[in-house]
């Protein structure tokens, strides 16, 4: 049986949770490589990538496009991510992984599910694709990525790196000098740390799975005290109110995710490829030097535990090129060594 959408609220919910949807894919438009492709001049391939000669769109023109198909066609086959199914992430409704699944998909077919929940419906094919954040510019890896370099079999379809202002969300009539408990994500505390000490630095904090998993405790609570940290998204779906946006918005917050899906996307030039190895801490600088020898350029290195001993370690090195083609491509045949989890366009 196949994953179907979910409710995630009540009924009188959905009407706006809808609306969500529809709002967002216009500010997506606007904001994003859409926009772009959209505007690229007339002979030329839409893709990452448009001429410089394009021309910014006309809200006019945005106007006359429907915004669900444009969303999810001309943006999700920018990044070849246009797909048919359903598409997991982390829930409920409202965290940033829903955001970025509207960012990348538009407001169809996403199923939101408990971590656990999650994992198992991509092994077992359930979804389609996954989305799962696995590095921040703040706290470095995410509790998810170990469990994505768990999965028996993975493909990396897509990454996608987003700068995130956080909202502090609370039900209508809330006063900011009358919240006694803050609800956010682990990830989310480190993230709004340096605001909240200085801010509100004695109210108690209350962790949650995700930020609309908080947005929802605070919408689900009885008194006038409670706030969450998560995306403005939160205050559409839960009927809550933003006190204060832009939290920690900058350069210094960004958020990369994965997407999970099942083919290998074709080479475009400008790509990126992940890997797994396993190795003792004697043979890691031999490993390294083979990328070195080859012309492999390493991009990023994440040192995950083995879970076998302490002097061996699970690597994810992160390199340009693409499995398939050049340089690389030849390289990883004379090292099959070496995971490849996934080659995906780089942003």
């Amino acid at each position: 049986m196949r994953v179907t959408q979910q409710k995630v609220c009540r009924s009188n919910d959905g009407r706006a949770l809808a609306t969500f949807h529809e709002l967002h894919l216009a500010k997506v438009l606007l904001e994003t490589r859409a926009c772009e492709t959209l505007s690229a001049a007339e002979g030329h391939q839409p893709g990452l990538h448009p001429p410089s000669n394009f021309q910014p769109v006309t809200m006019s023109k945005l106007r006359a496009v429907n915004a669900v198909a444009c969303g999810l066609v001309v943006f999700g086959n920018s990044l070849n991510l246009a797909v048919a199914g359903p598409i997991g992430y982390l829930g409920p409704a409202g965290s940033w992984t829903h955001q970025a699944c509207l960012d990348l998909f538009g407001g169809r077919d996403l199923v939101p599910l408990a971590r656990d929940q999650l994992f198992r419906s991509y092994a077992d094919g359930k979804v389609e694709r996954a989305c799962v954040p696995v590095t921040t510019s703040v706290v470095g890896v995410t509790p998810y990525l170990d469990a994505v370099l768990d999965l028996p079999e993975v493909t990396i379809v897509a990454e996608y790196p987003k700068m995130l202002g956080y909202s502090l969300l609370a039900k209508p009539g809330t006063k900011r000098e009358d919240i006694a408990a803050v609800h956010a994500h682990p990830v989310a505390f480190e993230e709004v740390k340096p605001w909240l000490e200085q801010e509100m630095p004695q109210v108690r904090r209350v962790e949650a799975a995700s930020g609309g998993a908080a947005a929802q405790a605070v919408a689900r609570s009885s008194a006038l005290d409670a706030a969450s940290f998560g995306p403005k998204a939160g205050a559409d779906i839960y009927q809550l109110v933003s006190l204060v946006d832009g939290i920690e918005e900058g350069p210094h917050n960004v958020t990369r995710w994965w997407v999970l899906g099942r083919q290998m996307p074709a080479p475009t030039g400008h790509d990126k490829t992940s890997l797994l190895v396993n190795a003792s801490d004697a043979s890691l600088s031999g490993i390294l030097a083979t990328f070195s020898e080859a012309g492999v350029q390493v991009l990023t290195i994440y040192e995950r535990p083995s879970k076998k001993s302490l002097d061996t370690h699970r690597y994810l090195i992160e390199v340009a090129g693409h499995a398939r083609q050049g340089t690389l491509g030849a390289f990883l045949e004379a090292h099959r060594e070496l995971r490849v989890l996934g080659s995906y366009p780089r942003r």
